[in-house]
Parts: structure tokens; sequence; C-alpha cells
């Protein structure tokens, strides 16, 4: 099982309580093997060292299943008692207040229980009123980024507290030693860089279509797109304005929501459909639990958080997902991606708890959103009869590419900066006294999107998205971003779906239903869990252990030659203004900040140190090493 990887996983993954109690239990019952562990680890012998593993594994799970008990209990109920249950926190304080967060009615501001899910995001979802987008997207921001401000400046400190007692240099250290790998930051740098003129030419489009809809005074002819006309709170998925983007609005339709609701679907019967997938691959069904345990819908009469999760309980057996599922297609893509996690967990759960988590991260992410490649194709809907016929030829293709791309490609920028933000943060080298002008400077130069209104240094924007509200890190989503390609790709090969060789199957086309071949593949990947190395596991199933980018331009490369030939033709510059000339226009940023220059204005040197107590010694806050939300 490779005795080496466990023994320095365990040391630098259940961390000091777990650690210390399993010593104090195994103590209890074989005196004489922890005083040799305790005097000198060359006495031990390999039985007693595996007793004291066995020991740590089973302390570690039973601690994750508690925490997980507690933790469910709380975000499917928000209250006081189980709020104190789960200790009460600077993470949990400012997660609360996302969660909670509600604002008034545009048109009715005596109405005022509108909360994020469903409500808000139906707003951004649907309308197409600038002034209510606006009022929405800056109200919410007010609700729960302003108030959260001072609590994750804490909040960073005692991360690189925590992180430095464990022996990182910074809390960002600690959040990269995951990925196993020195130069995983600039790999993803460089493939952020790689996919940039992929996304300019999508951004040129996409900005172009907003104009025809709001007006050259609204969207720049040649800067960036404001953060509210693009269907999501974040900016960071497109999918809500296809209706406004489609190429070729007289093809056949591939939303298939309408048709979802007219042949009855509920929640329940959209996880039905998900599990048939999996069991189509010869992969495992979910278990009858799953079905009691699990929270499909939003259920009335109480707040929770809504934000769709799976989770495992780590005995063995219990696997749930919370989810306010809506019928949709939107929906019915997260409910498989959703599964797929569960999926990995049903595949690993034969390993020691320490082992039981994706390769690294952004493995679990990619698990369910691989799935979704198939599910979103034309080709799938119409095998599940959710389309009753639909178009093979150049145009459907651009419109299924462009569609996929407003989820997939619009993503990456996002993806990549609200991590790379919050570590430069963690090592000091953005300050609270800039933190939002080092935001908008990353959104601006990353993604080309701009605030509809101006923000000021009393602002603070990125605690609107949950995983920082939540101290949730993000890398993980880029990462699957990357790594659903490359897996679509190989178990597009073994399904005999995809031939780079024949046009008749190109890789976008590819839905891996059915295939046994792929299935055992993935099973194979699957059933690894975190025993190897994640680049180990990455060639078992590709045959590269290189993070790359490839796959995905492949993937979108008809759809990439299009928007180039559609951006030159309609005189669309692929691009946006620099960020001095936003800056120049956002007057109370630019006054307040005037004298701080660039957002990394710290060396690497300055970085703040823990703060000690009076004996010297180092305040400890122990970051969780148990389940984050996904």
């Amino acid at each position: 099982m490779g005795k080496t990887r466990l023994l320095v996983l365990l040391l630098c993954l259940c961390f000091c309580t777990v650690l210390n109690e399993a010593i104090q239990q195994l103590s209890s019952g074989t005196t004489e093997g922890v005083a040799k562990a305790g005097n000198s680890s060359q006495n031990l012998t390999e039985e007693e060292a595996q007793l004291f593993l066995q020991k740590i594994d089973e302390e570690g799970a039973r601690r994750a299943n508690i925490y997980n008990h507690l933790s469910w209990s709380f975000q499917t109920n928000i209250t006081d008692y189980n709020r104190e249950k789960l200790l009460s926190s600077i993470t949990s304080n400012m997660g609360e207040t996302y969660s909670k967060g509600k604002i008034c009615d545009f048109f009715n501001s005596s109405k005022c229980d509108l909360s994020l899910e469903p409500e808000i995001e139906h707003i951004m979802k649907t309308s197409r009123n600038y002034d209510e987008l606006k009022y929405v997207w800056k109200t919410w921001r007010d609700k729960v980024g302003r108030p959260v401000r001072c609590q994750f400046s804490e909040m960073v400190e005692l991360l690189n507290e925590a992180a430095a007692y464990n022996g990182f240099e910074t809390a960002a250290d600690y959040w990269l030693f995951d990925y196993e790998s020195k130069s995983f930051e600039n790999d993803v740098e460089r493939i952020a860089k790689q996919l940039h003129p992929l996304y300019e030419q999508l951004h040129a489009y996409t900005r172009r279509k907003l104009r025809e809809i709001y007006g050259e005074d609204k969207i720049s002819k040649t800067g960036p797109i404001p953060a509210h006309v693009t269907g999501n709170m974040w900016a960071q998925s497109w999918i809500n304005i296809y209706d406004i983007l489609v190429p070729y609005p007289n093809k056949t339709s591939i939303d298939v929501s309408e048709t979802m609701v007219n042949q009855g679907y509920t929640p329940k019967i959209m996880f039905k459909k998900a599990d048939d997938f999996f069991a189509s691959l010869g992969l495992e069904r979910v278990p009858d639990s799953f079905w009691n345990n699990s929270l499909l819908e939003k259920p009335s009469g109480r707040d929770l958080v809504c934000h769709a999760n799976a989770w495992d309980f780590s005995d063995g057996k219990d696997f749930r997902i919370k989810q306010c599922t809506r019928v949709n297609q939107n929906d019915f893509s997260t409910v498989h991606h959703e599964l797929g996690h569960v999926q990995y967990y049903l595949q690993y759960k034969h390993l020691p708890h320490i082992f039981r988590r994706g390769a690294n991260p952004g493995f679990h992410e990619a698990i369910g959103d691989v799935l979704d490649l198939s599910v979103s194709t034309p080709k799938h809907l119409h095998k599940v009869g959710l389309l009753e016929t639909y178009d093979i030829d150049d145009e459907a293709d651009i419109n299924f590419l462009l569609k996929t791309a407003t989820r997939k490609v619009a993503f990456l920028p996002y993806g990549y900066l609200i991590d790379k933000y919050r570590w430069n943060i963690l090592r000091g080298l953005i300050t609270p006294q800039n933190y939002t002008k080092a935001w908008w400077k990353y959104r601006y130069e990353y993604q080309g999107i701009e605030p509809p209104v101006e923000r000021t240094e009393l602002d603070f924007d990125p605690a609107a998205k949950k995983h920082v509200s939540g101290n949730i890190r993000y890398i993980r989503y880029f990462a699957a971003h990357i790594l659903q390609f490359q897996f679509h790709k190989a178990l597009c090969l073994l399904a005999k779906e995809y031939d780079a060789n024949d046009p008749n199957k190109p890789l976008h086309r590819c839905d891996i239903y059915q295939s046994k071949e792929a299935g055992k593949a993935l099973k194979e990947m699957m059933s690894l869990g975190r025993s190897k190395h994640w680049k180990e596991a990455l060639k078992l199933l590709t045959g590269t252990d290189q993070l790359d980018a490839s796959a995905l331009r492949e993937y979108f490369l008809p759809l990439e030659n299009w928007l180039k030939a559609n951006n030159e033709e309609h005189g669309e510059i692929a691009g946006w203004d620099g960020y001095e000339t936003w800056l120049q226009k956002n007057k109370n940023l630019k006054n307040e900040t005037q004298n701080l220059g660039d957002a990394q204005i710290l060396p690497k040197d300055q970085l703040q140190n823990p703060s000690k107590d009076s004996e010297g010694k180092t305040n400890r806050g122990f970051p969780s090493p148990l389940q984050e939300p996904n």
C-alpha cells in the first residue's frame, strides 16, 4: 500500500490533535511500544508501527464522521443550537453571514426575503433589466461582503499562525501542499496564459452581443464587460445569457429544461438518471441509505446552506448529497457532477481513511465534470429521451460548443485568479489596505470584467463568493477544468467515440454512456484514491503525468476558429483596455489607494510573522484537515 507514503501523509495531514490523541490511545494499550515511539523511533518494531498507524486511521475516521454529522446538521438547518454544536468561529460566522444573506426586491422595497438561492440567482439568470441587475449585484455584496472584511483579515492571521506551527512559511504553501509539486503554481500560471487567447476571442464575441442588447453607452467596444450582465452573480459562467449569444438561433434548441418539466422530472428522478449513467459504465449504484439521508431539494420553513455538495461520512457506507435542486438542464449537469463525487467515494471506500480522497483536489471535481461533457451532448440527450431530434452539422456544432464554452471557458480565468489573489494575501503581498484594488486588478487583467458601480476599500467583494466566506480553496476547480478534458479524451478513445482522423468522430461529440471499457479505466483510477501520487493516477488513465491544456484546446478548436473569423468580420478586437484606464474612472478607489502603488506592494521578506503569546510561543490556530464542501 506504500508505507512511506502513508507515513508522510499521516504526519502532514492529520495534524496535531488527532496525532497526539492517537498516541495517547495507543499508550493506554501498548505502553512499552509508545515509550519506544516517544524516546527513539528507531526502536519501534514494524508490528508496533502498524498498530500506531491503525490507531491514527481509526481516530481520523471517527473524528471526520462526528464533524461531518455536525456540519451536515448545521448546513441543512441553521439554528443557534446547531451553530453552538459546530462551534462558533470566524470561518463559520463568515459562512453564516453568506448563507443567511437576504436582500429586498428591486421593484418592491417591502419584500426583503430574497435569498441567493433560488431568488437572487433567478434574477441574475433571467432579468435583462440593466438597473435591476446592477442593484442586485451591489446589494448582495453590501450584505455579505462588507460585514466580513475585518473577520477575513483575522482569519488570514490565524491561518498563517497555524501554517507556521506546522512547518509552512505561509498558509499559501499549506494550501498548495496537497498538489505535491513544487512546480504546480507555475504550471497553472502557464496554463492560464496558454488558454488566454481562446478566452479573449469568447470575451470579444460576448461583449459585442451584449452591446447589441444594452447599447454602447453601457457596454464599451474596447473595454471590459460589466460583471452584472453575464447572467451569473460572479461572472464565472455565462451560460444564462446563451439566448443572447447563440450563433445560429434557427437550429434545433439543445436546452431541454422545458422538456424535463413536461416529462414530469423531479429532483429525485434527475438523480436516478445520473445513477443510471454510472451503472451503464459498470460502476456502483449509490446505496439505499443515500436516498434516505440526502437532501435533494430545498425544504420550506428553514434556513440552510444551499450550495450543492457531496458528503462522505467516513464510515464506508454513509454518502449523501445536499442540493437545492431545480428541474432544469443546468441542475441536471450539477446532479451528475455531485454524484461523481459520491462515485469516487464508493470506489475508494476500501482504503485506509487517510487515502480516502481524490488523487489531488482537482481530481474529485474533474470526475463529475467529465461525465457532464457526455451528458450535455445532443447525442446523449437524445438517447435518454430528452431531445427528440437534433442536427449534425457545423452550425449545430458551433451552437453546442459555444454553449459549452460559456460554462467551461468563461470560468477559467476566474477559477485561477480567486486563489492567486488569496495566495498573495496569505503571503503578505496584498494587504488589507488594498484588498479591493487588488481584487479588481485581477478581475480586470485576467477576466476583462469590471464592477458596475464604483468600489472602495470599505467593500470586500471576494466574500460575495461562498468559497471565500467559507475559507474553501478554489484552485482545484481550475485544475479540474483542465483534467476533465484530459480524462474525456482518454475515455472517448477507449469508448471508440473519438478518432482524431475521422471528421465524424470529433472530441466534442463523444458520449461515453454505456461504455464498459471507459468505466473500467475510470474505476481503476478512482479506486487508487490518494494512495498514489496524482501524477501516477493521471498517467494510468491518460498516458501522461503532466497537467496539460491541449485536450481542452482541441475540443474547442472549431469554435476558436469560428470566433476569430466572426470577430474579424464584425471588427471586434480581442482584448480590453488597460487596468489603469478603469482605475482613472474609479476615482474613489484611486484616491484611497494612490499612495499604495501596485497591488503586490510587499516583498516576501516582509511577511507578517505569526503572533506570539507572553511566553514567546507561537499562537496556534489549527486548519481543519477534514472535508471541505465541494
